[in-house]
């Protein structure tokens, strides 16, 4: 029985156990201790943080992309930090506005939630899972650890870009919806029957492509401190997960389950609320019956006395033809204030539409307030390594003149 795979390297379930078994301790002095872990090969780093988490330690995966002294920084604030007795799992956040956050959580919080995904997936132990975001992702090590528990095979990418030797053997993908993208778009032949898919939101004409394709799709919205919150499992709209309760209070979304994080590690402040009867919020906008997500509230646009949500924006951008993504952020304007801008990625192959062209197609969809009145665009949109936009990155760059703005 194959344990993991990843490129060349294919472990047998017992050649894993006896990795996990030779690496030992790994580092670990004290049950809750957090380890950073970073290694370009992507099978030692994954061995050493499961041998962490036997040892009763905190595995903390870091990006081998990452420039290495802001990686010694990370590193040495993490030494630093207090062990979390009872914490088993440790993921950073994705990082795009600053210095990323470390979420810590217990065995349970995760492992509860493991019947709800195989409800939705019918994931067995005779599946094979291509997890193609890195393993710094928490998408990625929920799955590792769901699928080590079930006894399915996982598949690692063998780069940072999906190839057609990782999808020779997969029958389950979980990813974000650029992963599921860069699938189609390969042509490469595949043998998967579900993908998984969170992260970022899911274009309904790409859920389309994909079961065109015979690819089921589940997508799902969630949160690494709140981890699953809703899925959708045939594009009808977002219900709430196996066991999730949800309000809206003053527009954000509150969330009570047995699937959250610990909180963060050291002593370090973040988004995540909970109240003493354990409801929880990241500060995600909502409106409930149906559920719809509308963003972070912290990343609304004040312009024209109107409130605008970028993620409500870019839903509409989506369709536009020939726009394959977008990221809608407030531009910096000395007379008029905030100005809606966005940044464009177009489709594969396809030129940008003009200016002129994007105001009319929007002009259908949005309101006068919510138009972007500032155009930029780029072949591919930057994204962090749990495959979300890198949104400041990508503000930054277009406010500092780093994007082509759209004529």
């Amino acid at each position: 029985m194959t344990g993991l795979v990843c490129g060349d390297a294919v472990l047998t379930e017992a050649e894993l156990r006896d990795r996990i078994a030779a690496a030992g301790k790994a580092g670990v002095d004290l049950p809750g201790r957090a380890v950073p872990i970073r290694d370009k090969n992507r099978v030692d780093a994954l061995v050493t943080a499961l041998a962490v988490r036997a040892a009763g330690g905190l595995p903390l995966i870091g990006d081998d992309r990452w420039d290495p002294g802001y990686w010694a920084g990370l590193r040495d604030r993490v030494n630093a930090a207090a062990p979390a007795p009872g914490m088993a799992w440790g993921t950073f956040t994705s990082g795009s506005t600053g210095t990323p956050r470390v979420v810590v959580r217990t065995e349970e919080s995760w492992a509860a939630s493991f019947p709800g995904v195989e409800r939705l997936t019918g994931l067995t132990a005779d599946d094979v899972v291509y997890l193609p975001s890195p393993l710094v992702s928490s998408v990625t090590m929920f799955s590792v650890a769901h699928a080590r528990a079930l006894g399915a095979t996982v598949v690692l990418p063998r780069t940072h870009t999906v190839s057609a030797q990782d999808l020779a053997d997969a029958t389950v993908l979980h990813g974000t919806p650029y992963a599921l993208r860069d699938i189609l778009e390969s042509g490469a032949a595949h043998r998967l029957r579900v993908a998984l898919i969170g992260g970022a939101r899911l274009d309904p004409r790409l859920r389309e492509r994909a079961e065109a394709a015979g690819i089921a799709v589940v997508s799902y919205y969630g949160a690494a401190e709140l981890s699953f919150v809703a899925a959708d499992p045939d594009g009808q709209g977002l219900r709430p997960f196996d066991g999730v309760e949800v309000r809206v209070d003053d527009g954000a979304l509150w969330v009570r389950s047995g699937y959250f994080a610990g909180g963060y590690l050291g002593a370090v402040d973040g988004p995540f609320r909970r109240t003493a009867d354990g409801w929880g919020t990241v500060g995600d906008l909502a409106e409930v019956d149906p559920l719809r997500l509308l963003g972070r509230s912290d990343g609304a646009i004040l312009t024209a006395a109107a409130t605008v949500v970028p993620e409500d924006v870019e839903a509409a951008l989506l369709g536009i033809e020939g726009i394959a993504d977008a990221v809608v952020f407030a531009l910096p304007h000395e007379r008029a204030g905030d100005l809606v801008a966005a940044v464009i990625e177009p489709a594969p192959g396809r030129r940008p539409p003009t200016a002129g062209e994007l105001r009319a197609r929007a002009g259908t969809l949005l309101t006068g307030t919510h138009r972007p009145r500032r155009w930029y665009w780029v072949d591919r949109l930057p994204r962090t390594a749990a495959g979300k936009p890198a949104r400041e990155q990508i503000r930054l760059d277009a406010i500092e003149g780093r994007v082509a703005r759209v004529v």
